[in-house]
């Protein structure tokens, strides 16, 4: 799964490196539009360790924004799965929360916070919070009938129960969203980072841009990815550790 990932990143990598050259043969450019592979690669080589140090830093900063919004996420889903008044009110605040695109937010941020860890912690969770908040909701208001009218008629349905069998039946999906949301939080850090910030892969990107310098952008840009990809592949084999887990609670929950 982890293998399967990285190895489909550097196909598309290369599709993408390979059609900028085949681009840069066809219309005769020069190396200052598009960079050859050897000025890419001696360019890699000499701000490897440096565009590391950046990646790494931006992706702390994706990972704490992804915890924050899968915990709001799961808050939302958990206290809203009921069809009360009090869970729709939950629903549709949390809705309301997505009402603004956040590069218009931004720069309010930016403004009230500065351009530190904080700004950039803030706009990543809230780019990967809503597809995390659709699912979980959809996950948590729909119920398992067969496994939860169960325990209902035995008297042993408990809330957290009751939780647990929908999480758990509908794992896939979870780990599914949570693994793609990994990808909203590392674009919103690259963001807030190009916006604003003075620290990340995003700053770094920006200053490339302004040098003009598109081997720079390149070597970001394989470096983000793999990271990424990475990353995903990490968060979808804990998602099949916890699901066995889980299933092995669950078992025992049959057995009580």
């Amino acid at each position: 799964m982890l293998h399967r990932r990285v190895y489909q990143f550097f196909i598309i990598y290369c599709l993408g490196v390979g059609a900028l050259l085949l681009l840069k043969l066809s219309l005769n450019l020069s190396d200052y539009v598009i960079p050859g592979f050897y000025d890419i690669w001696t360019t890699g080589k000499e701000i490897f360790p440096r565009y590391f140090n950046d990646v790494t830093d931006t992706l702390s900063v994706a990972v704490l924004g992804q915890i924050i919004s899968i915990f709001m996420a799961a808050a939302v889903g958990i206290l809203g799965r009921k069809s009360t008044w009090f869970g729709s009110f939950i629903k549709v605040a949390a809705y309301n929360v997505q009402a603004y695109p956040i590069v218009a937010i931004a720069p309010i941020i930016f403004i009230l916070m500065g351009d530190g860890f904080g700004s950039r912690l803030i706009i990543a969770a809230m780019i990967c919070y809503f597809p995390l908040l659709l699912s979980t909701v959809s996950i948590m208001s729909e119920p398992i009938i067969d496994i939860e009218h169960f325990y209902q008629s035995t008297g042993r349905i408990r809330w957290q129960l009751e939780i647990k069998i929908r999480a758990y039946e509908n794992m896939h999906k979870l780990t599914t969203v949570i693994a793609g949301s990994a990808t909203l939080a590392m674009a919103g850090a690259i963001v807030a980072e190009f916006l604003a910030a003075n620290a990340g892969i995003g700053y770094s990107i920006r200053i490339a841009l302004y040098q003009g310098d598109l081997a720079k952008i390149l070597v970001a840009l394989f470096l983000i990815g793999i990271t990424l990809s990475i990353y995903q592949g990490i968060l979808e084999i804990l998602g099949i550790m916890v699901k066995r887990r889980w299933g092995g609670a669950v078992e025992d929950d049959n057995k009580q």
